[in-house]
């Protein structure tokens, strides 16, 4: 994963320990105040939350200890690897796309960063500037060519 990738966990971690745990807590103090907890929906919705917080938690720390930390601005090369910036061109549309190739845990297609185990991501890795991509979409096959390769 990149260093914004990890960044990013680290800090929901944070979050959810030190301000959404403690808000749940509250929340479940706050309902069994309200009496019968047999039929108290609220005291039931807190300890939902309460579970979902702790299996974040725990999930984000899974993958805190076992992730490689690669730093794209280190990479070089005119091939496509993991944490390249590719852009490329639609063959049908003419249209440029720009994707950053990252991991799973901080792609976004609206921010332009593609998961390494997308179809798209797959594809690309090894090719080079000029080389031509075709891809098996949901939407049908899609063809690119690549005009950018930059690691930044």
């Amino acid at each position: 994963m990149t260093p914004n990738g990890y960044d990013r966990l680290q800090e929901e971690l944070k979050n959810l320990k030190h301000v959404d745990r403690q808000e749940v807590i509250r929340a479940i103090a706050e309902a069994r105040e309200h009496g019968d907890l047999s039929e108290n929906a609220e005291y039931h919705a807190a300890k939902e939350r309460q579970g979902f917080i702790e299996g974040r938690i725990l999930e984000l720390e899974d993958k805190i200890s076992r992730a490689e930390i690669i730093d794209v601005s280190k990479l070089s090369g005119s091939d496509i690897k993991f944490g390249a910036t590719v852009t490329l061109i639609d063959e049908d549309t003419e249209e440029n796309h720009k994707y950053q190739i990252v991991g799973g845990d901080e792609s976004d297609i609206r921010q332009g960063r593609i998961s390494i185990t997308s179809p798209l991501a797959r594809a690309l890795i090894g090719k080079a500037v000029d080389d031509m991509v075709e891809v098996t979409t949901p939407g049908g096959s899609k063809a690119y060519s690549v005009i950018k390769v930059e690691y930044i």
